[in-house]
């Protein structure tokens, strides 16, 4: 089985394009960040990325999720981010790498659970807030930037998805799946 990590900046489709290639019957895994923060909003929380705790939550579900999506059939899988991005959120928000988050990418890393090429979806030139997403577009960059090192540094290759309308986009990852799952 392939599965294959779209990340990038806050904003810059990722999740717009896992929809859009989940219509299409790929087997996908949502953001497990968003769904910690709309879980800890409505439990009156209105700021949980300011506790060391709230990187434990994603990555406990970031698991729990990784581990559910082995019962589906598909050879083919897409996941909005990973443990290596919530690396990246850890560093960027200044929380220390907790014992949780380094076993987590010691296991995906010793049991080889994602392809080593990463979708890396660029930054639309904008970045519209939420009630998850508060990061102005220029603060956005330096967390791109972020996961770019980040990425790198635990020795992913990044695959450009550059800009553009999202039939593109996922055109463009659709291309490079083929040719990287016929390797």
């Amino acid at each position: 089985m392939k599965r294959y990590i779209l990340t990038g900046t806050p904003g810059a489709g990722k999740t717009t394009i896992l929809r859009r290639l989940a219509a299409l019957g790929y087997a996908t895994v949502e953001e497990a960040a968003t769904a910690v923060i709309a879980d800890q909003h409505a439990r009156g929380d209105v700021e949980p990325w300011t506790r060391p705790s709230f990187i434990d939550k994603i990555v406990a579900l970031q698991r729990r999720r990784q581990l559910q999506s082995i019962t589906t059939a598909q050879h083919v899988q897409f996941f909005d981010r990973s443990p290596i991005c919530t690396h990246a959120l850890s560093t960027y928000v200044g929380h220390p790498i907790s014992s949780a988050l380094s076993a987590e990418i010691d296991r995906i890393t010793r049991e080889q659970i994602y392809d080593r090429h990463v979708f890396f979806v660029r930054n639309l030139g904008f970045c519209e807030p939420t009630a998850a997403r508060r990061i102005s577009f220029e603060d956005s960059l330096t967390f791109e930037r972020l996961h770019e090192e980040t990425y790198r540094a635990f020795g992913y290759h990044l695959v450009e998805v550059p800009a553009g309308p999202v039939s593109e986009r996922v055109a463009t990852i659709r291309t490079l799946i083929s040719q990287l799952t016929d390797v």
